[in-house]
C-alpha cells in the first residue's frame, strides 16, 4: 500500500504535466518547439531543458574578460601548489610547467571553445567528488556546523545558474553568472582544504558500540 501510494502521488504530477502544461513555460520541454516556425525570424532566444540549465550558464559566463580571471586562478594555484605544499622539486617544476603551458592554451585559443570545456567539466568533475572529500567524518550531521551552510550557499548558486540559463543574454546575468561559476568550481576544488578544517562533532556511543 505505501508503494501504490507513491506511484499514484507521481503519476497524478505526470498527468498534470502531460494533459496540462506539458511544456511548463519552457523547463520540460522547450518552449520554443510550440511556435509556429517562420523562416522570417530566428528567435530572440533559445534556452536548453531546466537540467541543463546550470551548465548552459556556466558555457555562456566564459568571456575573453573571464579568460583573464581563469588565468589568474591558475596562476595563483601554481603558486600556492609551490610555495604552501610539501612535494618534491621535480614535482613542483611539474606543477610549474603545466601551469605555463595551460596559460598559453587558454590565451591562444578562442574562448568559446573553452566555454566548451567548462560546461563539460562541471559535469565531469562531480565523480570526482569522493577523492575531493577529505573530511574524517561522512556523515554530514557530525560535521562542523558551518560544512551546511556551505552546502546551501552552494545549492542556492546552482539554482541560480539555472534560472540564468532560461534567461535572454544581458551584462548583469552574465557577471552574476561568471561568479556563480567561480564558486561552483572552487567548491569542488578547494574541497581537499576545506573539507579539513573544524572540529569534527563526537560520534554516539550508540554508533560505535560494540557488544562483543
Amino acid at each position: 500500500m505505501h508503494d501504490i501510494f507513491g506511484v499514484g502521488v507521481f503519476l497524478f504530477l505526470f498527468s498534470a504535466v502531460v494533459f496540462f502544461a506539458p511544456e511548463f513555460g519552457g523547463y520540460f520541454l522547450e518552449y520554443n518547439n510550440f511556435i509556429p516556425a517562420d523562416p522570417l525570424q530566428t528567435p530572440a532566444h533559445i534556452a536548453p531543458v531546466w537540467y541543463f540549465t546550470p551548465f548552459y550558464s556556466m558555457l555562456r559566463a566564459i568571456t575573453t574578460e573571464m579568460m583573464y580571471v581563469l588565468v589568474a586562478c591558475v596562476g595563483l594555484a601554481a603558486v600556492f601548489a609551490v610555495l604552501k605544499t610539501k612535494m618534491a622539486g621535480l614535482f613542483k617544476l611539474v606543477i610549474v610547467g603545466a601551469a605555463v603551458v595551460a596559460v598559453v592554451l587558454m590565451l591562444s585559443i578562442d574562448a568559446k571553445f573553452w566555454g566548451v570545456v567548462v560546461m563539460g567539466g562541471a559535469v565531469v568533475i562531480l565523480f570526482g567528488l569522493p577523492w575531493f572529500d577529505l573530511s574524517p567524518v561522512k556523515s554530514i550531521r557530525y560535521r562542523p556546523s558551518w560544512h551546511k551552510y556551505l552546502y546551501a550557499v552552494f545549492v542556492v548558486n546552482f539554482l541560480i545558474l539555472g534560472y540564468l540559463g532560461v534567461q535572454p543574454p544581458s551584462p548583469t546575468g552574465e557577471r552574476v553568472s561568471q561568479v556563480g561559476t567561480l564558486f561552483y568550481f572552487g567548491f569542488f576544488l578547494l574541497m581537499p582544504w576545506w573539507s579539513q578544517l573544524g572540529t569534527p562533532k563526537a560520534v554516539p556511543d550508540r554508533v560505535t558500540f560494540k557488544p562483543h
